[in-house]
């Protein structure tokens, strides 16, 4: 008559039958390879339009005292915020591209988790306050200095970087305490909670729910969303809110009329 099995050992079985992840594997933009090339130069050159053109904002913004102003410096916040959200996703994306491996650490993977939401609320915030900075200054000019005023830029400004930090937070803390078995391979080109969330082991509703109250798609189409926030529209932002500006293209000739 064979013993029987106590409840650590069952419980040690359990275990020997997960796998711990260290590690995930990104599967990239698409899955068809021979694209890997051409996206490569387009993301290469979008990235590069986006860190110069917003570098090149951010540095007219600081060193001009003409644009000293709450609308140029919320425009100075965006320039910052654009350069920061693509350089999270980004690099890794263009090594994948030809990287036989695609591997990120889980830390890795929760930390990038952590900034593109971070990141991506807060460009949300701040084209929300952008939107109500030019509302007071059509609607109401003769108060807007009041209401504008750079105490209250100041803690608008921190507000609006410090509330998505803790949003974020929530997000990377109970993903990163989920369990992980099975297939370590993610399909997107950057780690993001819902494609994490196919991966888990166990109950994942809390996650489930606190991601369905900002988004509801199809992974196919967050990969292709998640295109375009992180590699066009900052790249396109300089275009869109600054360089097409009087005051900002004035600022600019200044500074390079400086260097010549």
């Amino acid at each position: 008559m064979s013993a029987p099995t106590s409840v650590s050992q069952r419980g040690n079985s359990v275990l020997l039958n997960h796998t711990l992840v260290t590690e995930f594997v990104l599967l990239g933009v698409t899955d068809i390879q021979e694209l890997n090339p051409i996206l490569f130069v387009t993301v290469l050159a979008m990235y590069f339009v986006n860190v110069f053109g917003n570098g090149a904002i951010l540095m007219i913004v600081i060193s001009d005292p003409r644009l000293h102003s709450p609308m140029y410096f919320f425009l100075g916040n965006l320039a910052c915020l654009d350069i920061c959200f693509s350089t999270v996703t980004v690099p890794k994306t263009l090594e994948n591209f030809f990287s036989t491996s695609k591997a990120i650490s889980f830390l890795g993977c929760i930390t990038q988790l952590h900034f593109f939401h971070f990141l991506g609320s807060t460009e949300a915030l701040l084209l929300t306050v952008m939107a109500f900075d030019r509302f007071v200054a059509i609607c109401k000019p003769l108060h807007y200095p009041a209401i504008m005023n750079s105490q209250v830029c100041i803690q608008v400004a921190i507000s609006i970087w410090a509330i998505p930090f803790l949003h974020a937070l929530v997000h990377s803390i109970l993903t990163s305490r989920l369990n992980f078995c099975g297939s370590n391979h993610i399909h997107h080109f950057f780690c993001d909670v819902k494609p994490l969330l196919e991966l888990a082991c166990g109950n994942t509703e809390l996650n489930r729910w606190l991601l369905n109250t900002l988004t509801g798609s199809s992974l196919e189409k967050d990969r292709i969303i998640a295109v375009m926030y992180t590699v066009v529209i900052p790249a396109l932002n300089p275009l869109i809110y600054t360089l097409r500006n009087k005051e900002v293209r004035g600022a600019l000739d200044r500074k390079i009329r400086i260097l010549l």
